[in-house]
Order: structure tokens, then C-alpha cells, then sequence
């Protein structure tokens, strides 16, 4: 018996126009990133503007874009690659999870251990430089630990900051502590099939938990004042930040090029086609013989290892990290992007995050003007968080398939018509695309 989800062309090992061993790998690469045109436009989209704010920037161009803006822009690029890994697994696998903030956040926390211990051990090595007698190795980590620790009334490193010395392993750290999180948290509730609004309260309370326990000062993050002084980048405090600020830009766009790529690669194949099959009939597809609890588990770690690097590059832009970007909002501020931005295609999530982010920046900046109405006076900062949830309101009522839908519109790409027979309950997916993938 052949799946139905088998039907996916494979080069024929006889053909004898193979063009050698490795040709037939790289041929089906090209045909099936070949599906998804929007990965070409979304590449060239990056590319132009990485040159645009390059030649604009005060660093390496005229200096008509502020540094304030071009750090702007790359946390947009990183929240944009978080938006990617929520549409992966809301928007293709049917998970609505409300704690990937939480593996954003925690992946900010592990590359802001080395940042903040680093730095203030130059600090420290540079006070006690002066002193008579050279200080031990001993003395240097107690005047660390002190420097760190001393606004919550501490002086001792905590067991968790073990590694906080090593640039690879903390690294290593912002892919294995969220994804071992991940990895927990979704075989304890996949395994006891746990689906729909269920899982997502369970995401919900986990991310709560997590930002309860930080904002405790014993948790060994500082409490509620989290890590600070995160855009001074150790061993390199001759650079400015005119310069940094692009180069933090670079890293957040290539990051989000690799990731959609990749994600592209993934979704265009036979198993992206059993993730849609399992957000549109889990059941049958457990019926059909397929491990449903094992891709919900990886794709649930992936994209919570794609939400860790995402994170990782963005505190370091944004200089600071506290529990409070921990809070549930922030997570169910990610789906609001990718549901405006257009749920099932990951342009939509892309333009979505950016669309939302950009725009946030400008209500909650203060440039927006203030609108007088005689008896109140609407000042967008205070109202900001009001028009975003009457928006996403409007979107899932009026329109289901966000402002991707529009591109949806203009390529001709439309639900088709079964005779009352729907292919699937995700009203907002590319229903037709995917049915002839």
C-alpha cells in the first residue's frame, strides 16, 4: 500500500542524464525549493536591503540612517526568524504553542552570561591592574561575581554560570538549553496526546513558571534585573557601536536567509507534506502508519532551537534582558504576527513580524502624533497595544489568510472547490498548493 503523502517525484538512479553522483541530490534541491517562488524574492528582498542600510549606515555608508535604527532593524530581522520557527509549527504542524518567547529568551540569557561575565572581568582585570601586588585569579573572579551580583545583594557566582568564561561553550548552551526544554516538555505532552487548546495552555503555563522562577533574585540570573550592558562586546571595546550595529545586522540577516532556506527545503518535501496532513487530520495520519507524536517532537525542538538563536542575536542589540521578556504576552504577541502576516506561508510570518515590529517601533517611539478629539486625546503609546489586538481581531474575522493573502490574490493562488468536501480545517493555509505538492 503507498502513502498518499509518497507521491513525491524521485530522480530515477537509471537515467542517463543523472550528470554524475551528486547531481541528482542538487536537482531535487533546486525543483523543490522550486516550489515556493517567495523563497527568490525574500533572498533578493534581504540582499537589497543589507546593501541599502549598509551604504546608509554611519559606519560604512553616508550616515543618513541613526545607529538606533540600524540595531532597529536587525532585532526586526531576529524577530522575523522567530516568526519563521512559530509558522513551522503553527502555521504548517497545527501546534499553537504560547512559550516559544520563552526559547527566545532563554537563548538571549545564555549569550548574555559570557557577554556580561567577559566584560565585567575586563573591568575588574583593568582596576586591579593598579594595585601593588598583582591580583590572583582567585581575587579576579570574587571582584566578578561581586560586580555581577551586588545589585540583588550577592558575591558569589552561581553553579549556573559555570561556563560563563567560554565564548563556544555558552554557545553551545543557547542551542542545548532550550532545545532540551523543548525536547522535555513536548515527549511529556505529545506522548500523552495532548492536542488543541489543551497544549497551549500547558506552553502558556510553562512560560509563566519559567518567568516566575526568574524573576526570583536566588535564581542565579539576577532577578528582575536581568543582564545588563549587553552591546559591549568583549574584547572589542575599541569598535564602535556605528560599526556593531551593522555587524550584529549582517549576522541577523544571513541567520534569517540560512533559516528560511532551510525551512523552505524542509516544508517542500514529503515531510512537510505529513506536517500539513498533520495539523489537517492528526488521526488519520496516526491511522496511516506515521509516527505523528515523533514530528510533532522535532519539529516542536527545532523551532525552539531556531527561536534560541533568534534570541541570541537580538539581546546583544538590544543591550539588556529581564524576565519580563519571558511573559506569556510576548509569545502570544508572535502568533498575532503570524497570524496578520498570513499563517501556512512562511513570507507571510516574515512580512508579519517585520510589518508589526516596524510599526511598533513608531507608535510606541513617540513619533506617531498624538490625535486630539476635543473631549480625549489619543496618544499612541498608551493605545498602541489596543489597535494591535483589534487588528488581529479583524484578521482572523475578516481575513483569515493575513496580508500574505494578498500576494495570494495577485498570483491567483485561491481555496479550491471540493463540493463541500474541504481538504483540510486550516482556513488560512495554501490549501491548492499544497494539495498538488
Amino acid at each position: 500500500m503507498t502513502h498518499p503523502f509518497d507521491q513525491i517525484p524521485a530522480r530515477s538512479s537509471g537515467s542517463k542524464h543523472s550528470g554524475g553522483a551528486g547531481s541528482g541530490p542538487r536537482i531535487l534541491a533546486t525543483r523543490r525549493l522550486s516550489r515556493l517562488p517567495s523563497t527568490f524574492w525574500v533572498l533578493a528582498v534581504l540582499v537589497i536591503l543589507s546593501v541599502a542600510v549598509t551604504l546608509l549606515s554611519p559606519a560604512f555608508g553616508l550616515g543618513e540612517m541613526s545607529t538606533s535604527f540600524v540595531k532597529t532593524l536587525g532585532k526586526t530581522l531576529c524577530l522575523c526568524l522567530a516568526a519563521l520557527a512559530m509558522d513551522i509549527v503553527w502555521g504548517y504542524t497545527g501546534i499553537l504553542s504560547l512559550g516559544h518567547m520563552a526559547f527566545f529568551a532563554l537563548g538571549g540569557y545564555m549569550i548574555g552570561q559570557w557577554l556580561m561575565y567577559a566584560r565585567t572581568e575586563e573591568i575588574v582585570v583593568q582596576a586591579l591592574s593598579s594595585a601593588p601586588i598583582p591580583a590572583t585569579a582567585t581575587e579576579v573572579a570574587q571582584g566578578v561575581a561581586t560586580q555581577i551580583f551586588g545589585v540583588v545583594g550577592g558575591s558569589d557566582m552561581p553553579w549556573i554560570w559555570g561556563f560563563a568564561y567560554s565564548l563556544p561553550l555558552q554557545l553551545a548552551l543557547v542551542v542545548a538549553v532550550p532545545g532540551l526544554l523543548a525536547l522535555v516538555f513536548g515527549w511529556l505532552a505529545f506522548r500523552s496526546r495532548v492536542t488543541g487548546v489543551y497544549l497551549s495552555i500547558l506552553t502558556q503555563a510553562m512560560t509563566l513558571a519559567l518567568s516566575l522562577y526568574l524573576f526570583q533574585n536566588d535564581s542565579g540570573l539576577r532577578g528582575n534585573n536581568g543582564l545588563s550592558g549587553l552591546q559591549n562586546v568583549p574584547g572589542l571595546g575599541a569598535v564602535t557601536q556605528d560599526v556593531l550595529s551593522i555587524w550584529f545586522f549582517w549576522a541577523s540577516a544571513l541567520a534569517l536567509a540560512l533559516a528560511y532556506l532551510g525551512l523552505t527545503w524542509i516544508i517542500s518535501g514529503k515531510f512537510g507534506s505529513v506536517l500539513r496532513a498533520i495539523r489537517d487530520d492528526e488521526a488519520r495520519v496516526r491511522f496511516l502508519g506515521y509516527p505523528v507524536e515523533v514530528y510533532k517532537l522535532f519539529v516542536f525542538t527545532l523551532t525552539a532551537v531556531i527561536c534560541a538563536l533568534a534570541g541570541a542575536l537580538y539581546y546583544p542589540q538590544a543591550g539588556i534582558i529581564n524576565p519580563a521578556e519571558l511573559a506569556p504576552i510576548a509569545s502570544i504577541y508572535l502568533a498575532v504576527w503570524v497570524a496578520i502576516g498570513g499563517r501556512g506561508r512562511l513570507y507571510g510570518a516574515v512580512i508579519g513580524a517585520a510589518f508589526v515590529s516596524l510599526l511598533s517601533s513608531w507608535f510606541t517611539g513617540g513619533r506617531a502624533p498624538a490625535v486630539p478629539l476635543g473631549f480625549y486625546t489619543i496618544d499612541w503609546v498608551d493605545w498602541w497595544q489596543v489597535l494591535l489586538g483589534l487588528s488581529f481581531v479583524a484578521v482572523t474575522l475578516l481575513a483569515p489568510k493575513g496580508i500574505g493573502g494578498l500576494f495570494d490574490r495577485a498570483l491567483g493562488l485561491h481555496t479550491p472547490n471540493r463540493k463541500g468536501a474541504p481538504l483540510g480545517p486550516a482556513e488560512g493555509a495554501l490549501q491548492e498548493q499544497e494539495a498538488v505538492e
